[in-house]
């Protein structure tokens, strides 16, 4: 009988254990296949991002059209597209402006949403026109369409600046927020490019208009409207893109253009356009309150002070009395008793009416 002393081991073949080791790596081994390819898309991706907006700015050289992004670099791997330019400039026959340190961003899983952040200084200069701004934050966003875009916004903080180079001088603006957005207008977008605008103005300074409203405070806008045939503006030059944009039928529908500024404010709806010598036309239904100082102001410079305020004061006794919207279904002034119908304000000819009585010392210039 044979004796042994020991455990007689069975161990598995090796054929046996590579698949039970092969499984325990599948996991990483799919993972850094995974990040692999991934990789090699975004950098691809960025390439092609990267040859397309050279071959934009070459067709916008071509059209006379010349941006330049200083230091430019696209970065944001893994997820995101980031374009970075240490400043921003733009030149073209009528025109040139610069920007500070710009920053834009997509997703790349969200092309079509895309963020914007600028810093000043924002230097412009129009014919005989230069502006300069400044801000403390500026952002924007696009969400982008097939066959448009959906929605843009932009936002800004901390304004500060002045236009020279026009009548009546410098001209020296600020304000504290700023909102703008835009959006194609349901079921005419495609019919006649037109496209919902809104814009928010809070705590605006604009001291040239002090003098005639009669207070320093400052102001708050809101400006509600319909842009008709905008789908149809470029970056061509001004006076070419605006002068189409007319020829086209385009016109600005004000849904509601609101001014408040101390005691003194004005609600205004109606449309505006461009006539055939390039000034501003069309009529606008005006309230106001504190309309006797604000008339008697306007007034007291082709009258005198005197018979200013005295116009002014009947003026305001007469509009007090009762007279209300000719459209009995629109309330007035969304309930504000204290908004009194002003006659209609139209744009005509070069001239300022309120009522028949065109406003002293106002000339509406041609705008380009």
């Amino acid at each position: 009988m044979a004796q042994g002393s020991g455990r007689v081991d069975d161990p598995q073949p090796a054929a046996a254990q590579r698949p039970v080791r092969f499984r325990l790596f599948l996991p990483s081994i799919l993972l850094l296949t995974l990040v692999v390819l991934w990789s090699a898309a975004w950098f691809w991706i960025r390439d092609r991002a990267a040859r397309e907006m050279d071959a934009w700015l070459a067709a916008e050289a071509a059209a006379g059209r010349t941006w330049t992004c200083a230091d430019r670099s696209i970065t944001g791997y893994p997820f995101r597209l980031e374009l970075r330019c240490a400043s921003l400039a733009f030149t073209r026959s009528d025109g040139r402006f610069t920007l500070g340190p710009l920053t834009a961003l997509v997703q790349v899983y969200q092309p079509r949403h895309g963020l914007l952040q600028v810093a000043g200084p924002f230097h412009v200069e129009q014919g005989e026109l230069v502006a300069d701004a400044n801000w403390t934050a500026l952002q924007g966003s696009f969400h982008g369409a097939a066959d448009g875009f959906v929605r843009a916004s932009l936002t800004a903080d901390g304004i500060k600046g002045s236009v020279r180079g026009g009548e009546p001088g410098p001209v020296d603006f600020s304000a504290g927020h700023l909102e703008f957005h835009a959006r194609p207008t349901p079921a005419r977008f495609a019919s006649d490019g037109a496209v919902d605008v809104s814009l928010r103005v809070e705590k605006t300074g604009l001291p040239l208009i002090d003098p005639l409203v009669g207070n320093a405070d400052p102001a708050d806008l809101a400006l509600d409207a319909t842009l008709t045939r905008a789908a149809g503006l470029r970056t061509g030059r001004v006076a070419q893109e605006l002068d189409e944009w007319r020829r086209d039928g385009g016109a600005l529908e004000i849904a509601l253009l609101s001014l408040a500024k101390g005691d003194r404010r004005i609600q205004a709806r109606g449309t505006l356009g461009i006539d055939e010598e390039h000034r501003p036309a069309g009529q606008l239904d005006v309230r106001a309150a504190g309309l006797e100082a604000l008339i008697g102001q306007v007034m007291g410079q082709r009258f005198g002070a005197d018979r200013g305020a005295m116009i002014g004061n009947l003026v305001g006794q007469l509009l007090g009395g009762g007279r209300r919207s000719p459209n009995p279904a629109e309330p007035e002034a969304k309930g504000d008793p204290a908004l009194k119908l002003l006659p209609p304000l139209r744009l005509a000819d070069g001239r300022l009416l309120l009522g028949p009585i065109p406003l002293p010392n106002v000339r509406l210039l041609p705008l380009y």
